[in-house]
């Protein structure tokens, strides 16, 4: 399956990137990196700069028909940046409306309320977010890692990177059960 790592040019926390990535390409699919520009984006390590990634596709050059599932990396500048973008809100809700499956961790869920996809849903984030869901009409839980499948797709998400190993895990098996 090939999967959509969508990211900003900078602000992605590496760690949330790198390891959901790596377990995906362990797991036998083909993770591809989105951005809203060509080129590399910049990674941090909380607020220090990191690495560099190369992007592999553009955001407006792209649609969530190419990809059987969706991650969206954290970072408190990556989210924030993505939900400014028309075209990468547009390119989140797409995957919630064709009913493919979208995992987020941290802070990236702020892009899924720029989206408009958290009504009606039971999420969990950086607690820092939990006003931002709520008033977007989701529920909030403090939990390790939380799926949602109300609607047509399944919805995973996680709070911090302390969670990746049980996000990866989780968002594995369920891209998977949805015929990845």
């Amino acid at each position: 399956m090939r999967i959509a790592f969508l990211t900003a040019p900078e602000g992605v926390e590496q760690v949330e990137l790198t390891d959901p990535w790596q377990a995906a390409k362990d797991a036998g699919h083909e993770p591809v990196l989105v951005s809203t520009r060509p080129g590399e984006i910049q990674a941090f390590d909380h607020l220090d700069k990191a690495d560099t990634f190369p992007v592999d596709e553009v955001v407006g050059e792209t649609s969530a028909d190419a990809f059987g599932g969706l991650v969206l990396p954290g970072g408190v500048a990556n989210p924030d940046f993505l939900r400014m973008d028309d075209e990468a809100v547009a390119f989140v809700k797409d995957f919630f409306e064709q009913g493919r499956p979208v995992a987020a961790i941290c802070h990236a869920p702020w892009t899924l309320v720029e989206a408009d996809v958290v009504r009606g849903r039971v999420l969990t984030s950086w607690p820092s977010l939990r006003t931002d869901i709520r008033n977007a009409g989701g529920t909030w839980v403090d939990e390790q890692v939380k799926v949602c499948d109300h609607g047509p797709n399944k919805l995973i998400t996680s709070r911090k990177p302390d969670d990746l190993k049980a996000f990866c895990e989780t968002f594995l098996a369920e891209f998977a059960g949805a015929g990845g």
